[in-house]
């Protein structure tokens, strides 16, 4: 697939050269710098150096007095009190910190994940009922809730009060809940609006134990769950986000929770984790447990205190994940059948397919790897529970949501964001919904945005990347979305040695620039120009840089983005 390669326009120059004086760094480093917002010095510190004390006072935070007192009012008269969040990672870490902190402290508490199948996402009148005749009088919302205003009315008259812990943008409404903390809403002047949800219940904990004089120590036992939120949320890596990511992938590699220790050794990885081993190794185990069983066994690992209870739930939750792989294969094998033998949908701007059978918890998986191939905005549907369930993604710029709205009347209901979404509709609608999402798209996308497209932040000369740059790069990291790990353009390369194919269609060889020396390079998919690379041809390359470990010897290789000839 042709990519178009978009270079950032340049930073302040002045800035650029002033900021590289002052820490004494190479100016490529100081423009990913000011691209990033950071023009001082003290503010280069900031970045470079996290510290705990960067945390914001949790009560900045709208309604977070209120959620405190009402929690202290539940203990000390001896109500039962559920912790309720989504089956997802984010919900299930949400609720693994918020009962693992709180258990130690009251016992009178339960936790309860909603079935994806039977209730579907978010606050459902099931888990309600169960609370109110199970004699529940208060329920801790985690990762969701905040467009939940029927549900909390419907809890509100069964006499279940809510704290609602959520980090989605709301409606035009709030829910009568007793508290309602959301850093997006419009009344809430909390510094930082792009929390995970499990970060939401962070604050929560670290308000109450502020509270009561409780170590922050013992709040800071939770960051490694924080942060595989925070990673598999896809929420940005800035500010608090990237304080709290960064802290907890430090736990994750040194002192990681018996649950999260157990997910790293069934992942068959060995070393440190970074973001991207959390997002691909440990997220998808996690997220298995939901779509294939139920997401309460995920729960029960992350707060597991016993090793053999975790090694257990651990290995059941790896063949869930075997048992997802394989769904997810074959559904993927049927969708790109159907596209591939229908000149129609080959050509069409969106992607829609439908087969009854496929297995909901893997559709939005799917949806994925549909988007990856053919780059358009991309929905996979299947029945549900007697309706026609889908899981939608898009490409980079543009707005599915909005595109939703436009065929809102063909749906039952449907909710997400720009990039993902998720909806429901009568099965009597699918074509009509095909028609009509596919006009919308061919009318409101633009030409450009169905190219995949490389943003690189900065030319570099190989001979540029020497061990201090290398060392200095790496203190960028953790990386993640709005501070993703730069892609450098080098011109005029050429081979060093040979290139060849390792696998089905990946490059591996080394390059050279004038006045370099040669770096070893893979290049993932790039099997197509193997017989253009021989030795004394110039080529471009966009590229990120990385560390090669191979039997404990440790290298600089560059990961090839793009290729041009």
């Amino acid at each position: 697939m042709n990519k178009r390669w978009t270079v950032r326009d340049n930073a302040d120059h002045d800035v650029v050269k002033k900021l590289a004086a002052e820490l004494n760094i190479d100016s490529v480093l100081s423009t990913l710098l000011v691209n990033r917002g950071i023009h001082t010095f003290d503010e280069a510190r900031y970045f470079f150096r996290p510290d705990q004390r960067h945390l914001h006072d949790p009560f900045l935070m709208k309604d977070m007095e209120k959620a405190i007192e009402r929690i202290e009012d539940a203990i000390a008269a001896g109500e039962k009190i559920l912790i309720y969040g989504d089956y997802d990672v984010d919900g299930t870490t949400a609720v693994a910190t918020v009962y693992g902190f709180f258990i130690e402290r009251y016992e009178n508490l339960e936790y309860y994940i909603p079935d994806r199948y039977k209730e579907g996402y978010g606050i459902s009148t099931q888990g309600i009922d169960y609370a109110a005749d199970n004699g529940f009088t208060l329920i801790i919302a985690l990762d969701c809730g905040i467009k939940s205003v029927d549900k909390i009315d419907y809890a509100n008259s069964r006499g279940v009060d809510f704290i609602i812990c959520d980090h989605h943008l709301p409606g035009a409404e709030l829910p009568a809940a007793v508290a309602v903390l959301d850093p997006k809403r419009n009344d809430c002047e909390y510094p930082y609006k792009e929390l995970s949800g499990c970060g939401i219940g962070f604050k929560l904990i670290q308000a109450y134990a502020e509270t009561h004089d409780i170590p922050f120590e013992e709040v800071a036992r939770f960051l490694d769950l924080v942060a595989i939120s925070i990673s598999c949320d896809i929420v940005h890596i800035t500010g608090e986000n990237r304080v709290l990511a960064h802290f907890g992938l430090q736990k994750i590699n040194t002192d990681p929770c018996i649950g999260v220790k157990t997910l790293m050794e069934v992942s068959g990885r060995t070393g440190s984790f970074t973001i991207s081993d959390v997002v691909f190794l440990l997220g998808p185990r996690i997220n298995a447990a939901g779509r294939i069983d139920d997401a309460k066994h995920a729960v029960e690992l992350l707060i597991a205190c016993d090793e053999d209870l975790a090694k257990e739930k651990g290995q059941m939750i790896n063949i869930r994940n075997t048992e997802r792989k394989g769904h997810d294969m074959d559904i993927t094998g049927e969708a790109l059948n159907i596209i591939d033998n229908d000149e129609e949908l080959i050509n069409r701007k969106s992607t829609v397919v439908f087969n009854e059978n496929w297995h909901k918890g893997v559709i939005g998986i799917v949806a994925s790897r549909l988007t990856e191939k053919y780059y358009r905005p991309t929905i996979v549907l299947t029945r549900s529970n007697g309706h026609v369930a889908g899981s939608a993604r898009s490409v980079l710029g543009y707005d599915l949501y909005e595109a939703l709205c436009e065929c809102k009347d063909l749906l039952i209901q449907f909710g997400g964001h720009k990039y993902a979404a998720g909806l429901t509709m009568d099965p009597e609608n699918v074509e009509a919904f095909k028609a009509r999402f596919e006009e919308v798209v061919s009318a409101t996308i633009a030409p450009e945005q169905l190219i995949q497209q490389i943003q690189i932040d900065a030319e570099l000369r190989l001979s540029q990347i020497e061990p201090k740059f290398f060392r200095i790069l790496n203190q960028f990291a953790p990386f993640g979305p709005e501070n993703m790990s730069p892609v450098f353009i080098s011109k005029n390369v050429y081979v060093s040695g040979n290139a060849s194919l390792v696998g089905a269609a990946h490059v591996k060889m080394a390059v050279m620039q004038e006045g370099s020396v040669a770096f070893d390079c893979i290049a993932f998919n790039h099997g197509e120009y193997l017989p253009q690379l021989k030795s004394g041809v110039p080529f471009d390359i966009c590229y990120s840089i990385e560390e090669n470990v191979w039997r404990e010897r440790r290298t600089i290789q560059l990961n090839i983005k793009g290729i041009r000839i």
